[in-house]
Formats: C-alpha cells, sequence, structure tokens
C-alpha cells in the first residue's frame, strides 16, 4: 500500500471514529475545569477547596464538543434555507 493511500485512509478512519463520537456523546467534559464545574483552590494551611463556578461551562462540567457545534450549525443553516 502506498503512503498518500494509507494517509487517506488514516484520515478517513480519525474523522469517522470522532463523528461516531459526537452522535454518541454530544457533550464533552470541559477542559478549562475538567469537568468538574469549578476551579480547586486552596487556603493559607495548603488544604483544598471549592473556587468559583466556572464561567466556560456555566458550572456544569460540560460542554458540547466542536463537531457537534459544526453539525448543529450546518443542520439549523440548511433547515432555515429549505423553509
Amino acid at each position: 500500500m502506498s503512503f498518500p493511500l494509507l494517509a487517506i485512509a488514516c484520515l478517513l478512519a480519525v474523522t469517522l471514529g470522532y463523528s461516531f463520537t459526537c452522535w454518541l456523546s454530544p457533550f464533552g467534559d470541559c477542559r478549562k475545569c475538567a469537568g468538574m464545574g469549578h476551579a480547586i483552590k486552596t487556603d493559607r494551611k495548603g488544604n483544598a477547596k471549592r473556587g468559583k463556578d466556572c464561567r466556560r461551562c456555566d458550572a456544569t462540567g460540560k460542554r458540547i464538543r466542536v463537531g457537534r457545534w459544526i453539525y448543529n450549525r450546518a443542520a439549523r443553516t440548511y433547515r432555515a434555507g429549505t423553509r
């Protein structure tokens, strides 16, 4: 198998795998708070305590995946154009 054909096959496998992941689980963990919904802070003694709520995910710990966001935007544009 030639190198370009192998590269195309790998890219196709990665793309299909990611689209399958976005279909099964459209929400992933927030990258800023690591899915916790808040920051971890320490007090003066060094003990961990809850910090402020994450603004990026509104303290849910979940964010919509990039692939699902693109799919939703394309579907919304398609529906608006066919009405």
